[in-house]
């Protein structure tokens, strides 16, 4: 490798690095905060509960477990994201008010699209066994048709 390509490299990784350093000045992504439990729902069981809590809970409740890297511009942004919006379309914690989409949440589970895949891949504690899912699904139908 010639001087010119060596100088080039080492100005590219010395960009990179700055680029990272200035992305974590960003404020969004770390306003961690977890507002007061209001209510839940009345479960059909402790088990589904425990299920929920185990693969839902982080996005879909007030009771979020933020992880380490969490705190990580660019990764932080996207955790912060996730968690706004599924607090925002179902959240456990906050069962008084409107929750946009708690009917389909079983319908979700059942095919596959909840927990997500990269959630399940960062949080072993979110990989239920099939058997488990499908209980977790039927007791949030259970739960969720108790209200209508």
């Amino acid at each position: 490798m010639n001087i010119v390509w060596r100088r080039r490299l080492l100005r590219s990784g010395i960009a990179v690095i700055v680029a990272g350093l200035a992305i974590q000045l960003v404020p969004y992504g770390r306003n961690h905060v977890n507002p007061p439990v209001a209510s839940e729902p009345v479960w059909d069981s402790p088990s589904t509960r425990a299920f929920a809590k185990q693969a839902c809970f982080d996005c879909h409740s007030n009771e979020t477990e933020w992880p380490l890297y969490a705190s990580v511009a660019p990764v932080s942004w996207l955790v912060q994201h996730d968690v706004e919006e599924g607090r925002a379309v179902l959240n456990f914690s906050e069962w008084q008010r409107p929750q946009e989409e708690a009917a389909e949440s079983a319908e979700e589970i059942g095919e596959g699209a909840m927990p997500p895949a990269i959630y399940r891949l960062m949080h072993a504690h979110a990989r239920l066994s099939s058997a488990d899912l499908d209980l977790l699904a039927t007791g949030l139908t259970k739960t969720i048709g108790a209200l209508h």
